[in-house]
């Protein structure tokens, strides 16, 4: 496994796609927490408003980027055929993909930290009236909408990873991924069926996931938050889990 992750770990920090990739996700979530947050009028709990979900609302569109740097961590060694010297130095695939895991968690964590903190900031600097508590990581809610956002980022990148595993094509991988994120919140607000719109929410990676961010008015909510949390985490363990089977059973 040490070869596995120092082999995983060089072709990682030597290609400059990772690097942009991630400092795109964290200046995207930077500057749509901005502008989210700049458009707030009311943060009092008496209109209703959350202001710690309003300023990690970038993460919204920062996990595209994530997904993405998920996908090109398999599909570029498959596109270039670098895929078949990495399986011939390391003959069990399994522990391969066990360290493209690895690299690219301690990856996606470092830069959804650096990405939620920073959408964090920027709502304290933006929402000057409040009091500083709902949005310091003093405060447990916040803490948890803060550690939970990294962790759901982390996430989107593992079953970005399981995909590629899968479907072996970027531009697959990424349209495979980008549907499911971003298609479940859009269908689930065309339907009428209140019992269905509310299933869809219940199971969408992205809706369910981020329902971490909220801090007020739990009840509210479609599902709970670290319940949410664990059906993106679930999403992710069978998209890496289809993955690591047929990268067992295929050819390279």
């Amino acid at each position: 496994m040490t070869v596995a992750l120092h082999a995983e770990w060089t072709k990682f920090r030597t290609l400059t796609s990772p690097l942009w990739l991630l400092l795109g996700a964290v200046a995207v979530t930077v500057a749509l927490s901005a502008v989210a947050t700049s458009a707030v009028s009311c943060t009092t709990a008496d209109c209703g408003s959350d202001p710690t979900r309003i300023s990690l609302v970038g993460v919204d569109l920062g996990q595209a980027l994530v997904a993405i740097l998920g996908v090109l961590g398999v599909s570029n060694e498959y596109g270039t055929g670098v895929i078949r010297t990495s399986l011939t130095a390391i003959p069990r695939r399994v522990t391969v993909l066990a360290a493209k895991c690895v690299v690219l968690s301690g990856a996606a964590a470092v830069g959804g930290t650096a990405a939620v903190l920073g959408a964090l900031l920027t709502g304290r600097i933006v929402l000057p009236d409040l009091s500083g508590r709902a949005l310091s990581l003093s405060d447990g809610p916040t803490l948890r909408a803060v550690f939970g956002s990294v962790l759901y980022l982390v996430l989107i990148g593992l079953l970005s990873l399981g995909i590629a595993t899968a479907v072996r094509d970027s531009a697959t991988g990424i349209g495979v991924v980008l549907g499911l994120l971003y298609i479940f919140p859009i269908v689930a607000g065309t339907i009428s069926d209140p019992h269905l719109r509310l299933l869809l929410e219940k199971i969408a990676p992205m809706s369910a996931g981020l329902a971490i961010q909220a801090t007020t008015d739990l009840p509210s909510l479609p599902i709970s938050p670290w319940a949410g949390l664990g059906v993106t985490a679930g999403w992710a363990a069978a998209a890496l889990l289809v993955g690591g089977l047929l990268l067992c059973r295929r050819d390279a």
